[in-house]
């Protein structure tokens, strides 16, 4: 009986070896995981669509043949795309990013009726058990380039896409900078109520201009901003990534933003089955925003402040919305908005509605 015993167990040893080698095989080709990102504009050279699609080239580089990746772009906000977020988590997808704002809702639909598919609402601010929020602190970037534009120029322009508080920070903190270093600064805001319009971009650049804008910033999805400011010999500041290519002497500096660790470690965490919803608001600190790429008209005084007071942010020594000891910080209808000494907590920059003194234009609703 024992010899039988012995040999029963060789030859399941020796099958077991046999099939070891398929087993890994088996192990090792397991089908990768499909992720997908749905994009507001057209894919271009520059700008928010750039910035996310490098993201997504981070993720397939760090994750290699673990993972599928594909991007649906130039995706109107509203009803089509929810359709085109349906359509990629029936098409299997296992996590789906969704980077603009008027997403969110969309989002959130879809999210209920695949409760499989984890969801990434990119600025959206309402999560679920299968949705999460990200997004970064562009107030920060804006106040170290207010900053350098404040060195350069007193009259600025601003061309925004919607009224909604992160842009609102955005404009706020700008101007906050440049009046930290040029107490005459002033900043006229032009609502577009879009987010991406190449041909409109510019003419409001262009109106700026002639009332004597000499530096011009933006919170829109083009490189048109910066074109228009190359051609008229103006400066401007580069949202979302280096526009030096664009606009070579016009470029003062670059508001980058940096979501490929971001979505790399969110993919990550489904591979591993350990990814739970969870609101982010990254900033300097968290690598999520920089401030680089200055233009070559731009002193080397003016890169070394900005870099220093950028090193003091990623420290925690320096927060962009917080009042002197002497002196409140008012909006632009002379009223307080921030105490002497104070500072606003995340739930009051998050609900920002207010326009800082300095802003020359209203909140368009």
């Amino acid at each position: 009986m024992y010899k039988n015993l012995v040999a029963r167990c060789a030859c399941a040893l020796a099958a077991a070896s046999f099939l070891s080698p398929f087993n890994t095989l088996a192990q090792t080709s397991a089908p990768p995981l499909k992720a997908a990102f749905v994009y507001v504009a057209p894919l271009t050279e520059a700008g928010w669509v750039r910035q996310h699609e490098q993201g997504r080239l981070a993720v397939q580089a760090a994750l290699g043949n673990r993972v599928e990746t594909r991007f649906v772009e130039n995706v109107p906000e509203g009803a089509d795309a929810e359709r085109v977020i349906r359509d990629l988590a029936q098409q299997g997808h296992r996590i789906i990013f969704t980077p603009s704002f008027g997403y969110m809702e969309p989002t959130l639909k879809v999210a209920r009726e695949f409760p499989d598919v984890k969801f990434e609402s990119i600025t959206g601010y309402k999560t679920a058990p299968n949705v999460a929020t990200a997004n970064a602190r562009y107030y920060e970037g804006r106040y170290l380039a207010g900053v350098a534009a404040g060195r350069m120029a007193t009259q600025a322009g601003y061309i925004a896409g919607f009224p909604i508080p992160e842009v609102i920070q955005g404009i706020n903190a700008f101007t906050l900078g440049m009046r930290s270093v040029n107490p005459r600064a002033t900043v006229k805001v032009v609502w577009l109520g879009e987010w991406f319009n190449p041909p409109r971009e510019r003419d409001a650049a262009m109106t700026l201009m002639n009332q004597g804008a000499e530096v011009l910033a933006f919170h829109t999805g083009s490189t048109a901003v910066m074109v228009a400011a190359q051609e008229r010999g103006k400066l401007a500041v580069a949202y979302h990534s280096d526009m030096r290519r664009f606009g070579p002497d016009a470029q003062i500096a670059a508001v980058t933003h940096l979501w490929g660790d971001y979505y790399t470690r969110r993919v990550q965490a489904v591979l591993d089955g350990t990814w739970q919803s969870a609101s982010v608001w990254g900033g300097v600190k968290d690598g999520m925003i920089r401030v680089d790429s200055f233009g070559s008209k731009v002193p080397a005084a003016v890169r070394n402040e900005v870099q220093a007071r950028q090193a003091d942010m990623a420290a925690g020594k320096l927060a962009v919305f917080t009042a002197a000891r002497n002196a409140a910080v008012r909006d632009n209808q002379g009223k307080t908005a921030i105490e002497p000494g104070q500072a606003l907590n995340d739930g009051q920059i998050l609900g920002m509605n207010w326009l800082v003194e300095g802003v020359q234009g209203t909140i368009d609703r």
